[in-house]
């Protein structure tokens, strides 16, 4: 009897093993891990890798420069794999036999050095059976903008392998990988592997974001993706060895717009898959750490999750969002919506629900289109409004993204370099235009020549006459005409004034008079290069501020003229409204409403005025950064402030801050250009130097100067003291080194000593900080900073009503300051 058992448990254990090797060798059949540039195998991290050149490699390779590189730098684990490479200066294929089916194709690149080839100059495309993987491809450059996922080489931080990964479905037996070198160039390629999938890895049908619940198709049988993101929220990096896959999952808090906006969790309990078919989706590694909302209960449900990530324009975006509850056992615990691109993609999102239990996880499948105009993926959770107080909460486990192909291309040509071609031809465009343009000029000079001579007789024949009539110009005329020919503004009356219906009244001189006792000297608050700005009181006790340019002078006009132009379309609670104007008697008045206490700058230094509670200096600081927003997002092309300072925030007489002195700003590029050309102004210390250096206007310009307001808000001295010492007389370079050194409050306003909450200052100058990028392309939005901004005051009034409940005596004299800031302007 004991006989019959063995020989049926030995049965049954030699048709597992029998299962089991056929399916491994039918895996290992479509499985390659290809050394490039090598003859041998190498093993690294438990997976053998074959030489290109090994007679068992089962693949065909055409052409290539074999290279090597002994100095490897970074884990010597991964020194047999990425010290080697094929250079190519031709077409170069692999061929791969026996890869039908879908597949995970990695790329993997670690630019070495040999001989004289500088693979960090490199340039060439991949073509994968037809479909276009990268275009004029550059793999230092793509490093440096760390688009795509980055695997360290080691220990070294300055060493990455820069690893593409594809899903493909080949159709055929056969998988052609074609790169292809841009004319004069040469490419390389360290390792490529070939991983194949189920086929339930992606199915067919997904949610369209902003589709109303509507599904899209995928059509993935005739297109490829590329895998742009790969993250494990909340928890540690997952290295390919810990994936069936060999995939690896990166850390997400690189792409957290507040790093501290969610908190880590994690379980230790066993976790399931809440499908069988889940498993190969992502290990269980992913689903035991999560990231789960902070603070909710101070936040009052307005605050989000959010990661923001550099996408390609114009492709459609499949986003895979990983759940799996670990804290609640049952429903209606933890309810959330979901947003994509500030589109709502889910909303009463119960994680619990969709799994049906606790510690089981699930994947979701979301579908966007990024549109020309967007080069940035954002993804945000936060609380449903709808849910009770218990389920203000939300949870994400693990993140990808995969960018789908779009008619055959998966590329996205990036401007890395030019071809000579395209330089040669540029170079007999520009010298074409040369040509041509010396005959205009010449034509031209001749007949500008002629006009400056007539026109200069005729002004000596009427200079005289000029000088005993009264100076002045009409440009209030000839800028009603320029406007009205836009469309901004209303038609003419018979004056030749506009009527009020956008512009405003129309104030007479002798009502102008009137209000400021015929400009009287005592009234003055304010003066610049176009002339003086005094206060005034019309005659039914309205108070306002006249600003009279100087027609003496020519310096201002041209600001003078656009202050009237981009006043007269803007109207925004945080921008300081003009009331009318006045042209008589070729004067130039316009009129605006009154800010009771003046400018932001006076409230900090310089005068008697109390100093403003922290409390109330972020207030400010939201206030100008609303005013800015709208500025910059408020019509097609927005508009660009360029004299963002604390001379021109005005407050009043509730301390509302209001944006002030339009007379530089710039309607923003045009939906074709990245940014307007123009000369350099603005005010010195606060002048973006990306801006001074290429004369290339953008909004990211006002944020560099914000960013310098900021740090002028929080230390309480001028932009620029020359009487200091050499490396404290620039505020932005001075502060900025003691932010990056995590110590601010060693600089703050002595004022502001015992009266703040810490936690809110460090967030403020790390706001202040990424304003303050070299790179315009760095800085964040006005409306980024807008929304920190507001953070930052919830966790400040959190410490307050912290503080309030531990001492009230404690809490009264934290807003003693404020209270003698309102009585003193009072």
């Amino acid at each position: 009897m004991m006989k019959v058992v063995a020989m049926e448990v030995l049965s049954l254990l030699f048709v597992v093993v029998a299962f089991m090797y056929f399916r491994t060798g039918e895996a290992e059949a479509n499985t390659f891990a290809i050394n490039c540039g090598a003859n041998g195998s190498v093993n690294v991290e438990g997976r053998r890798w074959v030489g290109d050149l090994a007679p068992d490699s089962n693949i065909t390779v055409t052409s290539g420069i074999v290279a090597y590189d002994s100095n490897f730098i970074g884990d010597s684990t991964y020194a047999p794999l990425y010290s080697t490479a094929r250079i190519f200066t031709d077409t170069l294929n692999y061929t791969f036999k026996g890869a039908q089916g879908n597949s995970f194709v990695r790329l993997h690149f670690d630019p070495i050095s040999f001989l004289n080839y500088n693979l960090n100059n490199s340039l060439f495309s991949i073509v994968a059976n037809g479909l276009k993987l990268v275009s004029r491809f550059n793999v230092h450059g793509e490093i440096l903008l760390k688009s795509t996922y980055l695997q360290k080489s080691g220990g070294n931080s300055s060493s990455f392998v820069l690893i593409k990964e594809y899903f493909l479905n080949v159709d055929i037996d056969i998988l052609v990988l074609e790169f292809i070198p841009d004319k004069g160039s040469f490419g390389f390629i360290n390792a490529i592997e070939i991983a194949p999938v189920v086929d339930s890895m992606f199915v067919n049908s997904v949610n369209k974001v902003g589709g109303n619940g509507a599904n899209s198709s995928l059509n993935l049988s005739k297109r490829g993706m590329e895998t742009m993101y790969r993250l494990n929220v909340g928890g540690s990096e997952i290295k390919p060895f810990e994936d069936e896959l060999w995939r690896m999952w990166g850390l997400d808090s690189g792409y957290m717009v507040t790093a501290d906006a969610g908190s880590e969790i994690k379980n230790s309990s066993t976790i399931t898959y809440s499908s069988t078919n889940e498993s190969a989706v992502a290990p269980l590694l992913v689903y035991e750490t999560a990231r789960a909302m902070s603070n909710t209960e101070v936040l009052e449900k307005r605050f989000n999750m959010s990661w923001k990530f550099q996408v390609d324009p114009e492709f459609e975006y499949l986003i895979r969002l990983h759940f799996c509850e670990l804290e609640f056992d049952k429903a209606n615990q933890r309810i959330f919506r979901i947003y994509i691109n500030n589109q709502t993609a889910a909303d009463n999102f119960d994680v619990f629900v969709q799994t049906g239990g606790k510690n089981r996880g699930f994947y979701q499948d979301y579908l966007d289109v990024v549109s020309p105009k967007i080069n940035t993926l954002w993804i945000q959770l936060g609380p449903d409004t709808a849910a009770g107080a218990a389920g203000t909460d939300a949870l994400l486990n693990g993140l990808e993204i995969f960018k789908l192909s779009k008619n055959g291309n998966l590329a996205h040509i990036e401007s890395y370099g030019q071809t000579k071609d395209n330089k040669n031809s540029e170079s007999l465009i520009i010298w074409a235009g040369i040509v041509a343009g010396i005959a205009s000029i010449a034509i031209l000079g001749a007949l500008l020549l002629f006009i400056f001579c007539f026109c200069k007789r005729k002004r000596n024949n009427k200079l005289g006459d000029a000088k005993n009539s009264s100076p002045g110009w009409r440009p209030l005329f000839l800028v009603h005409s320029a406007v009205k020919a836009k469309g901004s503004l209303g038609s003419q009356n018979r004056n030749g004034s506009l009527s009020t219906a956008r512009v405003g009244r129309i104030f007479t001189l002798a009502e102008i008079k009137g209000a400021t006792n015929n400009f009287d000297d005592s009234l003055v608050i304010g003066v610049g290069g176009f002339g003086k700005v005094f206060k005034g009181e019309m005659e039914d006790g309205t108070l306002v501020a006249i600003k009279r340019a100087n027609p003496l002078s020519e310096q201002g006009l041209t600001e003078f003229e656009t202050e009237i132009e981009m006043l007269s379309r803007l109207r925004h609670r945080h921008l300081v409204s003009m009331i009318g104007f006045c042209d008589e008697e070729s004067e130039m008045i316009l009129v605006y409403e009154y800010m009771a206490n003046g400018t932001l700058r006076s409230h900090l230094f310089g005068t008697d005025l109390p100093p403003l509670t922290w409390k109330k200096r972020l207030e400010v600081c939201i206030g100008a950064a609303r005013g800015l927003h709208y500025l910059h997002t408020g019509s097609e092309q927005g508009i660009i402030h360029r004299d963002v300072k604390t001379t021109n925030i005005l407050l009043d007489e509730d301390f509302v801050a209001k944006m002030a002195d339009f007379g530089l700003s710039k309607t923003g590029p045009a939906l074709e250009h990245t940014h307007v050309s123009t000369a350099v102004k603005g005010s010195f210390g606060y002048l973006d130097p990306e801006y001074f250096r290429r004369q290339q206007l953008t909004e990211k310009s006002d944020i560099y100067s914000f960013g310098v307001v900021l740090f002028e808000i929080v230390c309480a001295r001028a932009v620029i003291n020359p009487s200091l010492p050499k490396d404290q007389i620039n505020l932005a370079e001075w502060a900025m080194r003691w932010q990056r050194q995590r110590s601010l409050e060693t600089i703050i306003d002595p004022q502001l000593k015992g009266k703040y909450c810490p936690e809110s200052v460090k967030r403020f100058g790390e706001i202040a900080e990424k304003c303050l990028a070299d790179e315009g392309k760095c800085r964040p939005t006005m409306g980024e900073v807008l929304w920190h901004l507001e953070y930052v005051l919830q966790i400040h009034e959190a410490w307050l009503l912290a503080n309030s409940g531990e001492n009230s005596s404690r809490r009264q004299g934290l807003e003693e300051t404020e209270t003698e800031v309102q009585e003193a302007e009072s």
